[in-house]
């Protein structure tokens, strides 16, 4: 019986806290729903619907749909149903015993891409040594033939590999500029190749047929030179040659393994400024060079077919006195700088010209693309533009945090390899140089009232001893 009553106790000891509690939570609960207001009156319970999102007005603008430029192509089965290359462009055989693998970037936009390997291929560049890079970060989905034309990172695989017979190296996850640089040098240091070429998708090459060198060579054959020409002991320190700017560039590999690559913390915009002003800084040569004629375009021409077939030229027609007609016969197949020729270059400054006068800036074909909706590794197209350009100001701000001004031209301003990281902001402004001198005297005084005050404290305490 007193067992049974100790146990009763103990079990009253450890319930009676519990219900202390819970009553406290009630009571705060109760509080928390009706609190009283001025004048007795008693507050409105504090609503616990959840907001609803609010969405940014959706664009009611259609874009226009793309067309695959290039319907010969898509209807072949080998590279035998295309067309012959003008012959005078045609690679040398057997190969050059230089490597000169060309890189090609790709993320979005196939309709350009397709425009700039036809072109280098119809200009010389032997289609095994083209490598396209597929940076669009879908993993193996162009590969396997899950995207559809309209959606932006959409790649034809087949068609690159089977019938233009160039190479593709996708990307593990997408990478921005500077880190697509660097994984060039890498791919290039992978397979030893001591050079390399890269090209902007967003350019279309030529042979220029109008060259009076002689004997006559491609676009290919004139950038073979311009390497071979590099490779003399007398050039010194080569590190890139750029042709048309850098729309085609020529990159000594090791140069750039020795300056430590491109700076991926400047992702996009003025990483090509830290990278060529760091170039210069080590002493190393940066040269220009021709091969050929290159454009800057935002659209594809309406037939890719024409980047073949330039040789013969259409029938021509003259006036006769009597105001009559006369045709005269087509010039021969195989003639170089034809009519047909020429008027491919007037069509492609048109485009060149278009891109310049853009409304909206010359970016903006990237954006153009809208569809895959559903697709894997759907983007929403607004949505990772946007986020492209809030990268690009972010690598602009860490571009003036690095080198403490906004400007390309470092040498210029004076500036060396171990300034970058160690200047304050602005250091150029009249204002900031004021200030720096007034903070310098300020910590200097400061410096000495320390010291003075630890002398002093010092010889109090041996006073003391």
């Amino acid at each position: 019986m007193l067992s049974f009553c100790l146990h009763r106790r103990s079990l009253s000891i450890l319930i009676f806290p519990f219900i202390i509690v819970t009553a406290l939570i009630i009571t705060q609960t109760d509080l928390h729903h009706s609190i009283p207001g001025p004048l007795g009156r008693t507050k409105q319970p504090i609503p616990t619907v959840k907001p609803t999102p609010l969405h940014k007005p959706i664009s009611t603008a259609t874009p226009t749909p793309v067309i695959d430029a290039f319907p010969l192509a898509a209807s072949a089965k080998s590279p035998a149903d295309l067309p012959p290359i003008p012959s005078w462009n045609n690679p040398p055989t057997p190969h050059v015993n230089e490597s000169t693998p060309l890189f090609i970037g790709f993320t979005r936009n196939w309709p350009l891409l397709q425009q700039t390997v036809v072109s280098y291929i119809t200009a010389g560049w032997p289609p095994e040594d083209i490598y396209v890079i597929e940076n669009t970060g879908v993993m193996h989905s162009n590969r396997n033939n899950l995207l559809t034309l309209q959606n932006p990172f959409y790649l034809d695989h087949h068609r690159l590999t089977k019938i233009l017979s160039v190479n593709v190296i996708s990307t593990p996850t997408l990478f921005t500029f500077a880190q697509l640089q660097n994984f060039y040098t890498f791919t290039a240091l992978e397979n030893n190749w001591s050079h390399y070429w890269w090209a902007h998708m967003d350019t279309v090459v030529l042979s220029d047929e109008e060259w009076n060198g002689e004997p006559y060579k491609s676009l290919y054959m004139r950038a073979v030179d311009a390497l071979r020409e590099t490779l003399d002991p007398a050039w010194g320190p080569l590190a890139t040659r750029w042709f048309a700017y850098d729309k085609l560039a020529l990159v000594r590999t090791q140069a750039f393994v020795e300056l430590g690559g491109w700076d991926t913390m400047i992702p996009f915009y003025m990483t090509d400024c830290d990278m060529h002003e760091r170039l210069w800084m080590r002493k190393f040569r940066i040269e220009g060079a021709e091969a050929g004629r290159v454009w800057d375009v935002h659209t594809s021409l309406d037939d890719l077919e024409r980047l073949y077939k330039r040789g013969a030229d259409p029938p021509k027609t003259t006036a006769k006195r009597e105001g009559a007609t006369e045709i005269l016969p087509r010039e021969p197949e195989g003639q170089r700088n034809s009519a047909v020729y020429q008027e491919l270059v007037h069509s492609l400054n048109i485009l060149q010209d278009l891109k310049s006068n853009a409304e909206g800036g010359r970016n903006t074909w990237q954006a153009r693309q809208r569809g895959g909706h559903g697709e894997p590794f759907y983007r929403d197209p607004e949505g990772f533009e946007k986020g492209i350009w809030m990268w690009m100001d972010f690598g602009r701000d860490v571009y003036t945090e690095k080198w403490g001004r906004g400007p390309c031209n470092l040498r210029e301003a004076g500036l060396v390899e171990e300034d970058a990281w160690r200047l304050v902001k602005d250091w150029e402004n009249p204002d900031v140089q004021k200030q720096f001198r007034l903070d310098r005297e300020k910590e200097a005084k400061e410096q000495v009232i320390k010291e003075k005050a630890e002398e002093k404290e010092g010889a109090k305490e041996k006073t003391s001893v």
